[in-house]
């Protein structure tokens, strides 16, 4: 998959989430919606280029369309880390000029790119140049004092201009000074107004809108009203099921809609590969907590799940036993 068809997974796509949209939730995602572009949490340069790199970059062939997310600030190690990233076959490579998080900050890369739009530019020059897959960036509006009417129209024009045609803008300023990574997510106004005004000064850049969206209802709106693409984040991880079981049908017009319940006994072989590598049966079942949000049955599906994933031994049983609550109250 390259750059038209991951362009059209874009459509939908669940946000790249530190701790949480590691491989066992995007497999998990990938059952419930086959067409959704996926992204890992965001892996710095210099650990992809010092680090374990299968650990960091290794991932199931079943999630594609999956995108990795790259934060940096150095041109030169951005490149080298997106060839280290070509040869694990990524469907696209993004580069995170959001994330208002303090080690982000400190390490120069991240939101605080907002304020030199000059260096995103050879950023992603320099990681177009060593990768045929796409390179896109996610930003905020601008940070701290910036007036986002002038900041992110020249922004946008760099990267543009360096050969980007994708872009997801998280239509919230991201307040460096004062606020914590958490408040960033919610304190800040969105301005969708702002990314539909891109859309008319930007007509060939596919552009996704990022944040406070919590439902398809919302995502169709947005891309019946001149959009191309809507990120989801939060909504589509505590509440998946709502998200994504439907995202085939109703965003891309095709397959069926899925049932959580098929999702859960699919899971089980992969939980049972997992555990057989040595893994921990919670470290896939805390992505699942959210299943059934909504539905009779589910606070006792999570409690079961809560209290006993952690156990010695503990495996697909466990999750049975925790899904008959749900088949139970279905009853």
């Amino acid at each position: 998959m390259r750059a038209n068809a991951t362009e059209q997974s874009a459509r939908l796509s669940v946000a790249p989430m530190m701790d949480w949209t590691d491989r066992h939730c995007r497999y998990l995602h990938r059952l419930m919606s086959q067409r959704a572009l996926l992204y890992t949490e965001m892996v710095t340069a210099p650990a992809v280029i010092h680090g374990d790199r299968d650990r960091l970059l290794g991932y199931s062939d079943v999630e594609h369309p999956v995108a990795l997310q790259l934060g940096g600030s150095d041109p030169a190690q951005l490149a080298e880390a997106t060839k280290i990233a070509a040869t694990y076959d990524y469907d696209e490579v993004n580069l995170n000029c959001g994330c208002p998080s303090d080690r982000v900050q400190s390490g120069s890369f991240g939101a605080v790119l907002m304020e030199n739009p000059a260096l995103v530019a050879d950023c992603v020059k320099a990681m177009q140049d060593a990768t045929d897959v796409p390179v896109t960036v996610k930003c905020r509006i601008g940070v701290d004092d910036q007036n986002p009417e002038e900041v992110l129209p020249e922004f946008l024009s760099r990267i543009v201009g360096a050969g980007v045609t994708r872009v997801t803008i998280h239509a919230r300023k991201a307040w460096l000074q004062g606020l914590s990574p958490k408040e960033n997510r919610d304190i800040p106004p969105l301005d969708y107004d702002l990314v539909h005004r891109m859309k008319g000064l930007f007509p060939h850049l596919h552009i996704s809108v990022n944040g406070g969206v919590n439902t398809l209802d919302e995502a169709e709106h947005f891309l019946a009203n001149g959009l191309d693409g809507v990120m989801i984040g939060r909504a589509a991880y505590h509440t998946p099921s709502d998200i994504l079981l439907a995202a085939d049908t109703r965003i891309f017009g095709t397959g069926v809609i899925r049932r959580a319940e098929d999702i859960v006994q699919e899971m089980l072989p992969y939980i049972d590969d997992h555990l057989r590598g040595g893994g921990r049966l919670h470290q896939v079942t805390r992505h699942m907590l959210g299943l059934f949000q909504g539905r009779p049955g589910a606070r006792m599906w999570r409690r079961s799940l809560s209290e006993n994933a952690h156990r010695d031994g503990a495996d697909g049983q466990v999750v049975l036993d925790a899904l008959s609550y749900v088949t139970q109250e279905a009853a």
